[in-house]
């Protein structure tokens, strides 16, 4: 299966895409507002130190200060200690590394225990711990990285050894190992020189990061929309030996739009995923965690067999599940709700399906095994907000419900602005409203019994207007002789 990347740009921020066949299955922004500040390096300043917690909190420059777990402070010998041990009290400066951007409500989570990331390598000075990737099973294998991190570390350092590792050679890994040890030194002397609040070092654009987590060889083709990064890739592959250079996007059209990637982007924001039999996937998020509810929809199989028609969407739907979690950078807990099957194996088919299909990620999953209800739960490591977050902003109007007031609420909300102008002493009332809201309250003669009664004698004019918000209305009173009204206004029955 081909697999690309797409690198745009606008108005400072990165547009990174990562498709498989035809199908998006990576999106990142990289903004110039810093919506992810996850690897970036800070000097910051202890300014609450809970030792029932065993945490400390840290401003470092950020709208809200971050979150320093004790097993994130090394001690001198590079073991971790409690925070009281440390002594680290209110108004310390660190040197801070954030491992989570601020996601929500929440702050960043902080780190002294630097990392730089290379890849091949991740380089942890003053950590003396030697590792390598999970994802390289062969117990051999692991061994012999083991063996030659050992060889590759400086004195009192550590290395992680990435899944690329074992494509490089020594010398390749011994230039890269110099070259993260160059960022570390570089970093440490700009602290030195910082004022608190102050970005030490900042961790790689978008474009870098997707590079170096990837191995160049599952990667067919890279297109790029701007010559400046388009030289800047060119000078990391050659660095590399990578033969296949990118290719400088130059079309008419927008780059995401030519190769159809704009319409998977915005499907993003849908709650609503179509699958390919006609079934379809319902996202529900909350900031606790992720719902999907499957759902056969116009799928009713051709077998005869509703557990066959059942097994098979939900065979199809743990597959796209992964898909979008991967997309939508879902993160925390994600419970996936497939419809019921009565078969044993058919179940675990579905769970072994939906853990292989997340191995693709990179990031870490853990899926757990259908509970009691019939619904299967897995964890994705978050580390910035998901994708929705970066691609939209709070309604304005419904403030982030997601939802409007009905017709009848807001009318029942204008008859009680009517009733408060009544009550001041007015005969006459104009009300300035949507005039959709407006038609309903005409078809629905909301008002009529009130007209007929209690307000008997009483003048209500309507103003619509097409261009209001369905919410908005104004209600003013009138005892003018003459009353100045435009043409679109109507007398209320």
């Amino acid at each position: 299966m081909q697999k690309n990347m797409y690198f745009d740009f606008f108005g400072g921020d990165c547009f990174a895409a990562v498709t498989e066949g035809d199908k998006l299955v990576e999106f990142h922004i990289d903004s110039a507002n810093a919506f992810d500040i996850s690897g970036n390096i800070y000097r910051g300043r202890v300014v609450n130190v809970l030792e029932g917690m065993q945490a400390a909190f840290v401003a470092f420059g950020q709208t809200k200060n971050g979150y320093l777990a004790a097993g994130d402070i090394p001690s001198a010998e590079g073991k971790v200690e409690v925070v009281s041990d440390l002594n680290l009290k209110v108004g310390d400066e660190v040197m801070v590394q954030v491992l989570k951007s601020p996601i929500g409500t929440k702050g960043a989570r902080l780190t002294m225990n630097l990392s730089f990331v290379g890849k091949h390598l991740i380089y942890l000075p003053g950590t003396p711990f030697l590792g390598v990737s999970r994802k390289i099973v062969d117990e051999d294998a692991r061994a012999g990285l083991l063996s030659l991190a050992e060889k590759l570390r400086f004195e009192g350092d550590g290395l992680i050894m990435r899944t690329n590792a074992p494509h490089a050679d020594l010398k390749t890994l011994k230039t890269e190992i110099k070259y993260l040890r160059s960022l570390y030194l570089t970093a440490r002397a700009e602290y030195e020189e910082a004022a608190v609040g102050d970005l030490v070092y900042r961790d790689a654009d978008v474009h870098v990061r997707l590079l170096r987590d990837f191995n160049f060889s599952e990667i067919d083709k890279i297109y790029i929309g701007s010559e400046t990064v388009y030289r800047h890739v060119v000078s990391l592959m050659k660095q590399v030996g990578r033969r296949n250079m990118p290719v400088l996007y130059k079309g008419e059209r927008e780059m995401f739009d030519y190769f159809g990637l704009e319409q998977q982007v915005n499907e993003i924001l849908s709650p609503r995923v179509e699958l390919t039999n006609g079934a379809y996937l319902i996202f529900d998020k909350t900031e606790a965690l992720t719902v999907i509810d499957v759902n056969t929809g116009k799928y009713i199989g051709s077998t005869g067999s509703l557990e066959d028609t059942v097994f098979a969407t939900n065979l199809l739907a743990a597959k796209e599940v992964a898909r979008q979690a991967r997309l939508r950078n879902l993160g925390g807990i994600v419970v996936v709700d497939f419809i019921d099957m009565e078969t044993e194996a058919h179940r675990a088919a579905i769970v072994e399906a939906l853990r292989e299909e997340l191995k693709k990620d990179r990031a870490k999953c853990n899926v757990c095994e259908t509970s009691g209800l019939g619904l299967v739960q897995f964890t994705r490591k978050k580390s910035k907000d998901d994708n929705t977050v970066m691609l939209s902003k709070v309604c304005p109007y419904c403030k982030g419900s997601g939802t409007v007031l009905s017709d009848t609420y807001i009318a029942f909300k204008i008859k009680i602005a009517l009733k408060n102008c009544f009550a001041n002493g007015y005969e006459n009332a104009i009300v300035e409203l949507n005039a959709g809201v407006f038609a309903q309250i005409l078809t629905k003669r909301m008002f009529a019994h009130t007209l007929q009664n209690s307000w008997k004698g009483k003048r209500i004019y309507m103003v619509p207007h097409r261009t209001y918000h369905e919410e908005y209305f104004t209600v003013r009173g009138d005892n003018s002789n003459v009353l100045h009204l435009p043409d679109t206004a109507k007398l209320l029955y």
